[in-house]
């Protein structure tokens, strides 16, 4: 019986009823688990709109989901009702992605501090004193500057591409890099290819053995965003404001040893932004960290979130959910 529950939640993932899928195993008839409701809200942050999309009970786990360059909340679309009946999910756009605002750049610093600052805000106005998180790209520096501001309140990790040691910055970052030694006008501009609709499809695409799991909904929903009014600049602030994370990479380690909060390690070994070498010296902090190098590339929940979904699950129940 326990086999074929777990075809059914596969089956569930791949996209058939999981109440479906186990009638056809068994012979009989189940009820069809309840679909999660997934709420899509907005705070005012110091005078930014910043939207969040919210699921599951009001007193469950929370579990943050903090996104990556050049996509949203809408990263976690899928997963989030795959979390929702036992834990509270909360989701948010940083200003100048997704659905948030775009205050001009005059009178807002896009930077990553001042994210981790928001954030902190948003879960402070919704009374959260204690969550796990999921950081991925983008997400890995908002969220280490989180866990710096408040090391009690983590309760666990799930890392997704996102970095936090020397050795996961390769050759992809090295236009990057030049700029962060010159910031020059010519040294900018030289990054602009990195927001174009090419460089986004690669981004979904790259090291991706079946494109045919990938939705081009993904492409063209953050290009879209990616072209409004204004937003390259904000998207080349941050390229430049990057530089900062660096030199705090000992801070994120040393919290990582003091803390050992429970850590999921999922991982695209195919990704060239946030390559392999990246995942493994994580282990050096976290010891106890479970790690799981998947064969995919940058944007992994598109394409094995049936592998990933099962995974993360399983360590929220087994580390978090039964500690809070």
């Amino acid at each position: 019986m326990k086999g074929l529950l777990i075809c059914a939640l596969l089956a569930g993932l791949a996209g058939a009823p999981a109440g479906e899928a186990l009638a056809a195993a068994t012979g009989t008839r189940t009820a069809v688990p309840a679909v999660a409701t997934v709420h899509y809200r907005s705070a005012d942050i110091d005078g930014v709109d910043l939207f969040y999309r919210e699921a599951g009970p009001a007193d469950g786990p929370v579990v943050l989901l903090l996104h990556g360059f050049p996509t949203s909340s809408h990263m976690f679309r899928n997963l989030i009702p795959l979390l929702a009946d036992r834990y509270h999910v909360i989701a948010p756009d940083y200003p100048g992605f997704g659905q948030s605002g775009s205050p001009e750049r005059a009178t807002f610093a896009y930077t990553f501090a001042r994210y981790a600052e928001m954030i902190d805000a948003l879960l402070k106005q919704k009374s959260v004193a204690r969550y796990a998180m999921y950081v991925m790209d983008y997400g890995a520096p908002v969220g280490y500057r989180l866990a710096l501001m408040n090391p009690e309140q983590v309760s666990g990790l799930i890392i997704q591409n996102g970095n936090a040691y020397d050795e996961g910055l390769g050759a992809f970052w090295d236009p990057i890099k030049a700029y962060w030694t010159e910031g020059t006008a010519e040294r900018r501009e030289a990054l602009a290819s990195l927001v174009t609709l090419d460089i986004t499809k690669f981004q979904y695409t790259d090291g991706v053995k079946d494109l045919t799991r990938i939705s081009p909904d993904n492409w063209i929903h953050d290009q879209a965003l990616l072209d409004r009014p204004g937003n390259k600049d904000i998207q080349l602030d941050l390229f430049y404001d990057y530089r900062t994370n660096v030199p705090l990479y000992p801070e994120f380690q040393a919290f990582f040893r003091k803390q050992q909060p429970p850590t999921l390690i999922v991982w695209g070994k195919n990704d060239k932004i946030f390559p392999e070498e990246g995942a493994h010296p994580y282990l050096r902090d976290l010891p106890q960290a479970e790690l799981h190098i998947l064969d995919t590339g940058h944007f992994a929940l598109e394409d094995k979130l049936d592998e990933m979904a099962p995974l993360i699950r399983d360590f929220l129940d087994r580390k978090v959910a039964t500690v809070n």
